[in-house]
């Protein structure tokens, strides 16, 4: 073959590639593809421009390409410097707005080729792709950051900011500065330990707390957290472990939120549950502890009766008799001792209110106080010039200030002081005490003091650390139940080694303290006391027929009653009952509502309520002298001369 057709067969080649070459540009409608001339008219037109730009190649050949750009880009010469770069470089590449045949815009990639020929420009090759789409979605994941950036910065209630793996603050946000003190200034960079405790950092639990969260993906955890002041907050913690799509970890997410006033809510709400269990707890055991000694104080009513009247019926002259009396009377009286601590602690003990000289009442017992204490232990007082006298039942805060003195001395085995105070105060009000003024009696001991656990029971009933037979555990309760009776309240501060401060809130009098009559007044009533017939009513026979033998010892006639009906039958039908001793708990018909129907029939006659309680339903208040339970003669003897004088002077 020879030149001449080798010639021919490259140029037929050629001429194939190059159709083959045009067909499939013409053929894409991804791109568009098309060439300018030096000038920028536009020379070719495939598919992918007509359908990205909008043109036909008939509309569009022959015009300048800058047809495609915005008015504001043509006026700037956009265009021509396009070619320029694209000429001097021999490419151009850039993104921008294009404009297509309806108006409409898109954003467009081009690339802009400069075509030589031999050296010389003969035009330019221009591909350009339609990304409005692409960038549409960029802008839309740029705002939502943007706004997650602004959302994230903007939040107060949250510290929510960045960690590098080593756990060094990357970034901070308001809600951080807020709750934590430190400003981006003054934080980023620094490593989040140092928002823990010492104690925290001690036990290396930031570490750890990383190193779960790198483990697990998360963690999450309520604990104490240091602001910048070094003052402490309750947080709620995450950490979240950021990873690039490959798994390597790139840093965590941390959320914190100081929750200091929910747990002090949650913890006040737990402490009430607890005030109130104890409360039903101990109301339970003070109705079942009030009506024991109820039935108790009804036995202990026929038992010292009836050693009453043994004594005066027994010869006196055999040593051995007097003696048993006497150990039976003592035992009785402790008996009616422990009732009336156990109605004490049930705040159901008959109390004679008046107002009382703390001062004076506490010199009258210093003798005893000192005797029950012992010469190993000294007893100082320390009262203010002027204090308030107290409203209180002078034998019951007597008996109450010797069992805290017994407590003390207890408390004090190798000796020690016990110093008492009392001080006015006055207050507005609060869940144990109303508003008002009240007298704070103090009893201070050098003594081993008790521990938490221990000083938390103190109140309770039959709770004792003396040991088997060393004590009853109710003197406290006593106390607790007298004062709160009173309307007052029992404070006790205890630490092992620092001894015992017991403090009692006493109601304050409005008027000194008044003074009864005395003893011999009372015996001079008592024995110019005319006879009477007397109905007297109980429901137990003992205690019925023990009273009776009583007062027929005393003289008087009487009229006995099981019940109310059977009390009003008899009253009907006997016009001569002077006076009437009645019980009040009773099935059926109470001793006050029996007393209203008395009262309704013969107003004249003075009745007697025989009770063991200080706190009786509303319908029994009317007013009714009381003889409180367990009785012995005499004091049902000094009741019903005071009866009798007291209905003589109306």
């Amino acid at each position: 073959m020879n030149a001449t057709g080798m010639t021919k067969e490259a140029l037929l080649r050629g001429s194939t590639e190059s159709e083959r070459f045009r067909l499939l540009v013409e053929a894409v409608t991804d791109y568009a593809i098309f060439m300018l001339d030096p000038r920028g008219i536009v020379a070719s037109w495939n598919a992918g421009a007509e359908r990205i730009k909008g043109y036909k190649a008939k509309e569009i050949i022959g015009r300048s390409f800058a047809t495609f750009y915005e008015e504001a880009d043509r006026r700037a010469g956009i265009p021509e410097r396009v070619l320029s770069i694209a000429e001097r470089d021999g490419k151009f590449q850039a993104e921008g707005w294009r404009v297509r045949k309806d108006g409409s815009r898109f954003w467009a990639f081009v690339i802009i080729d400069a075509i030589y020929d031999n050296g010389e420009l003969i035009g330019f090759a221009k591909i350009t792709r339609d990304l409005t789409e692409r960038r549409e979605a960029e802008e839309e994941l740029r705002r939502s950051e943007e706004l997650f950036r602004r959302l994230v910065e903007g939040v107060t209630d949250y510290a929510i900011y960045m960690l590098d793996p080593a756990g060094i603050v990357s970034n901070w946000n308001a809600g951080a500065q807020r709750i934590k003190g430190y400003g981006p200034d003054e934080i980023v960079g620094q490593h989040f330990s140092i928002f823990y405790t010492d104690e925290d950092r001690s036990s290396g639990e930031p570490a750890r707390s990383l190193a779960i969260a790198e483990r697990e993906g998360r963690f999450e955890a309520e604990a104490w957290r240091q602001r910048k002041d070094g003052s402490r907050f309750w947080a709620n913690v995450v950490i979240d472990a950021i990873r690039e799509p490959s798994g390597r970890l790139i840093g965590f997410a941390k959320i914190t939120r100081d929750i200091t006033e929910r747990r002090e809510a949650q913890l006040a709400l737990e402490r009430t549950r607890e005030a109130l269990a104890h409360s039903q707890k101990i109301e339970a055991i003070g109705k079942l502890t009030g009506g024991v000694a109820h039935d108790f104080n009804n036995l202990l009513t026929v038992v010292l009766g009836s050693l009453d009247l043994l004594r005066r019926y027994l010869p006196h002259d055999d040593p051995r008799i007097t003696r048993l009396l006497d150990n039976a009377l003592q035992g009785a009286q402790r008996g009616a001792s422990l009732t009336q601590r156990m109605l004490a602690f049930a705040r159901r003990q008959e109390l004679d209110l008046q107002p009382v000289d703390l001062v004076e009442l506490t010199r009258g017992m210093r003798d005893l106080l000192q005797r029950s204490l012992g010469p190993q232990i000294a007893i100082e007082t320390r009262f203010p010039l002027a204090l308030d006298n107290v409203i209180a039942d002078p034998h019951q805060l007597e008996t109450a200030l010797l069992n805290l003195a017994v407590n003390a001395r207890d408390a004090m085995p190798a000796g020690g002081i016990l110093t008492i105070t009392a001080r006015n105060e006055a207050t507005v009000g609060d869940a144990s005490l109303r508003p008002g003024r009240y007298v704070r009696l103090t009893l201070r001991d050098s003594g081993e003091g008790m521990d938490a656990d221990t000083l938390a029971r103190a109140t309770e009933p039959f709770f004792t650390t003396k040991g088997i037979g060393k004590g009853t555990g109710l003197g406290l309760s006593m106390v607790h139940g007298m004062v709160e009776q009173l309307g007052g309240q029992l404070i006790l501060h205890s630490k092992p080694g620092e001894g015992t401060t017991a403090e009692l809130w006493l109601p304050a009098a409005e008027r000194p303290a008044a003074t009864g009559g005395s003893a011999t007044e009372r015996r001079a009533a008592v024995e110019q006391s005319p006879v009477l017939t007397i109905l007297a009513v109980d429901d137990d026979a003992l205690v019925l027929a023990n009273t009776r033998a009583m007062l027929e010892d005393l003289g008087h006639t009487v009229v006995a009653a099981f019940s109310g009906e059977q009390a009003l039958e008899k009253f009907e039908r006997t016009p001569a009952i002077d006076l009437v001793i009645t019980d009040h708990a009773m099935p059926k018909m109470t001793g006050t509502e029996l007393a209203k129907k008395i009262v309704a029939s013969r107003p004249g006659v003075p009745i007697i309520l025989a009770t063991g309680y200080a706190e009786l339903p509303p319908a029994a208040q009317i007013g009714l002298p009381r003889l409180s339970k367990p009785f012995r003669q005499e004091a049902l003897a000094e009741a019903v001369a005071s009866a009798v004088k007291a209905n003589r002077a109306i």
